[in-house]
């Protein structure tokens, strides 16, 4: 195990520099056009010519990418030029906004997936099991742009219930959170049920499991101390996959909602080229990911027990 964390600790460090300088070439290789992104299109060669001096463009490129790394590291990932402030002074208190989104998304799809998913795979080929494939099915073939138009319809034109908006302009309200939730549970929980269906099917199948309910043991402790912890492992690895979903990939639903989040701000950056806003959104979400993936495989290893004593 020690080994391995070393191991996932060096791949961590390295996918961070390789990403942070193919980044950086990416975008700051040509440093005339960084100066045009930030002073503007009407800005003049000499204020250009300037702005480079000043901020040490001049220099060679290994020199200004080691400078920005240390930089970044420190939590200095300049001034946007979309909100004209700190880059850390936006992107903190989105991250923050995604992560509260994340987990409240996790805390209802995580138990809905799993246990429906562990219900259809204990019966397979019955009637729940179709009904609950059917569901599954259903919603996640439905997009979240589509979800969002219906259930707002519902819920804020036709019965009223509910904000249309999650803005959070007079302060945190749960009841804006609502919605949100609904429409990235709704798209993605069919995703996680149908994998934990596979797996506990499986499980279920196999001949220890059969050798347990020869020996008599109960229904209840064939699922639970045999059955169920093989079966998660592969839908573990599934939710875990989903946290980079959740931090990114919730464009569409920040922005319909109005939610000032994670994904909207990578929306804005990206929109007005905001250049070291761009670079910090990416290195946070590639950070996440990485880390993401090393809890995963952790989880896997006390799982599996064939692992962690193979």
């Amino acid at each position: 195990m020690a080994r391995f964390l070393v191991r996932r600790l060096l791949l961590t460090a390295f996918t961070l520099l390789l990403v942070s300088a193919l980044l950086f070439a990416l975008l700051e290789l040509f440093p005339g056009s960084v100066a045009t992104k930030v002073l503007g299109p009407y800005s003049t060669a000499e204020q250009r010519a300037l702005w480079l001096e000043e901020h040490g463009y001049t220099r060679p490129l290994a020199v200004r990418y080691l400078a920005w790394l240390g930089s970044a590291l420190r939590g200095d990932f300049g001034t946007s030029v979309r909100f004209a402030a700190p880059v850390g002074e936006v992107l903190w208190p989105r991250l923050g906004a995604t992560a509260l989104l994340g987990a409240v998304t996790l805390a209802v799809l995580v138990p809905l997936a799993l246990g429906l998913g562990v219900l259809a795979g204990m019966r397979e080929g019955s009637a729940l099991d179709q009904a609950i494939s059917a569901v599954c099915v259903l919603t996640t073939s439905v997009p979240e742009f589509a979800s969002a138009v219906f259930l707002a319809a519902l819920f804020v034109f036709g019965l009223g219930w509910l904000p249309g908006t999650s803005g959070m302009a007079g302060g945190f309200a749960w009841r804006e959170l609502v919605l949100p939730v609904a429409v990235l549970v709704l798209y993605d929980f069919g995703y996680v049920a149908r994998m934990t269906r596979a797996a506990m099917a499986d499980v279920m199948g196999r001949p220890y499991i059969r050798t347990a309910v020869l020996k008599g043991l109960s229904p209840a402790r064939v699922i639970v101390v045999h059955a169920l912890r093989n079966a998660l492992i592969a839908p573990f690895t599934i939710v875990m996959l989903q946290v980079n979903w959740l931090l990114s990939g919730v464009i569409v639903v920040e922005f319909f909602f109005a939610y000032k989040g994670f994904g909207v701000l990578l929306l804005e950056a990206s929109l007005n080229q905001d250049l070291y806003l761009i670079e910090a959104c990416t290195l946070v979400a590639v950070l996440v990911a990485v880390t993401s993936q090393t809890l995963a495989d952790l989880a896997y290893f006390w799982l599996n027990p064939r692992i962690r004593h193979g």
